[in-house]
C-alpha cells in the first residue's frame, strides 16, 4: 500500500520559497483553524446544540477558505507567473481549474 502511494503521488515543490511572513501567517491561520475544528470535535463529544456546532463549523470553514485564497493568490503571483515567463502557458489552464474549485 505504501508503495502504491509513492507511485501515485504527484507532490511538487515551489521553485521559489514562500516569504517568511507569508509562511508564518499561513501557519498561524492553519493552527487557528485546527483549534476551531478541535473545538467542534469537543462540542460533538459533549452533545452540544446542533445550531452552535454549525456556527462553529461555518467559522472553521471560513478560516480554511481564507487560507486557500491566500495560497491561491501566492500561486498566481509566483508559480503561475514564473511558468508563463518560462513559456509554459498551459499553467493557466491549471490555475483556472484551481479557481473553479472555489466558485
Amino acid at each position: 500500500m505504501a508503495e502504491e502511494m509513492k507511485q501515485c503521488c504527484t507532490c511538487r515543490h515551489k521553485e521559489t520559497e514562500r516569504a517568511d511572513d507569508l509562511q508564518h501567517d499561513l501557519t498561524k491561520r492553519l493552527n487557528r483553524a485546527i483549534g476551531q475544528l478541535n473545538g467542534v470535535k469537543d462540542m460533538i463529544a459533549d452533545n452540544r446544540y446542533c445550531g452552535d456546532v454549525l456556527v462553529q463549523l461555518a467559522a472553521a470553514e471560513s478560516a480554511v477558505h481564507r487560507i486557500a485564497e491566500i495560497v491561491l493568490q501566492d500561486h498566481m503571483e509566483t508559480c503561475v507567473v514564473e511558468q508563463v515567463r518560462g513559456g509554459n502557458v498551459e499553467v493557466v489552464d491549471e490555475a483556472m481549474r484551481l479557481i473553479k474549485k472555489f466558485m
